[in-house]
């Protein structure tokens, strides 16, 4: 079924323009004609309706995300199929993505980032008291509106603890870039794996690029997995620096124990003014090296995220693409 402006979903989900287009669907802009209310309604596409695995992560985000009510959660309000259509009714966030924040402007201001790390923490606090495990925590699911106000969206892959797993053994869900190592390892999600993947989005933020990259997502698991973190530059503060290497620990045990927890470390984070960091990196060393590189783990990469000519399954790929 095309989509299209002027198109009406269920009897009363009006679309009325494009807003994003993503790998397995579309969301548009809309009017819930009952309610009289906008909404965000996003429609998976026509290619996708036949992938099982496609159809099962869109009632698997319908079904975790309706559960959860946060201001840091983007709410889903309904969810329907018509005509071999599925679609997803949600909240419309009037804002942008953090993607397109760093696409735009490379890094973000510590005091800036903080808070949105404490909205988010928040957002996920709600979820994992829920047992809900987001697994996919990145910069593109953290929507930005108003004064930094997150709004944490796309529960596409994750994972309630009464479900089971939506891919078949051996393969890996999430982005790799923002991949926890516990889960390149094939092991369950828990709190610390959307913690992790936080880490990832702080480092990147303040640095301009992430910590781990290579050719190919399967590459970067491994990197998750075995390589220390790159040291912070110079103009990172020293309290902030400690903080994001102790969210990228490899040991999940090592980082914060909850969202909860970590939000009350970032709210007692104390940051230099605009004026002490610039005489901080005046006479500072080039880089902060990590107060905790991580351990890396003395085992062999089990097949899941081994190079793909070791793989039992060649013909499966492990890691989700961006």
């Amino acid at each position: 079924m095309p989509m299209q402006s002027g198109t009406t979903l269920g009897g009363r989900y009006v679309l009325r323009s494009l807003l994003a287009v993503g790998g397995m669907g579309e969301v548009w802009r809309g009017v819930d004609s009952e309610l009289d209310r906008p909404v965000a309604i996003k429609v998976l596409k026509e290619e996708a309706q036949s992938n099982e695995t496609f159809l099962k992560r869109f009632r698997n985000e319908a079904k975790n995300a309706a559960g959860l009510m946060h201001p840091n959660i983007a709410q889903v309000f309904d969810y329907g199929d018509q005509a071999g259509t599925a679609y997803l009714v949600m909240e419309l966030v009037e804002g942008e993505p953090l993607s397109t924040v760093l696409e735009r402007e490379r890094t973000v201001d510590e005091h800036r980032l903080v808070r949105m790390m404490i909205g988010t923490c928040q957002g996920l606090h709600a979820a994992h008291q829920a047992q809900v495990m987001h697994r996919d925590i990145k910069p593109g699911n953290l929507l930005i509106e108003g004064e930094d106000h997150v709004k944490i969206t796309d529960f596409g892959v994750s994972r309630s603890h009464d479900q089971t797993t939506l891919t078949a053994t051996g393969m890996v869900m999430g982005t790799a870039q923002y991949l926890a190592p516990e889960l390149a390892l094939g092991k369950p999600a828990t709190p610390a794996s959307d913690l992790y993947a936080l880490g990832i989005i702080a480092y990147e933020s303040v640095v301009g690029r992430r910590p781990f990259t290579a050719s190919s997502p399967v590459d970067i698991a491994i990197a998750q997995v075995n390589e220390p973190v790159p040291p912070l530059p110079s103009s990172v503060s020293p309290a902030l620096a400690a903080l994001i290497m102790d969210l990228l620990e490899k040991n999940p045990k090592r980082r914060p124990g909850s969202a909860l927890e970590l939000e009350g470390i970032l709210k007692q984070l104390q940051l230099p003014t605009k004026a002490e960091r610039v005489a901080r990196e005046r006479g500072a060393p080039e880089a902060i090296p990590p107060t905790r590189t991580g351990h890396v783990p003395d085992r062999a990469m089990p097949p899941s995220i081994a190079p793909a000519r070791y793989r039992p399954r060649p013909d499966a790929p492990s890691i989700r693409h961006t």
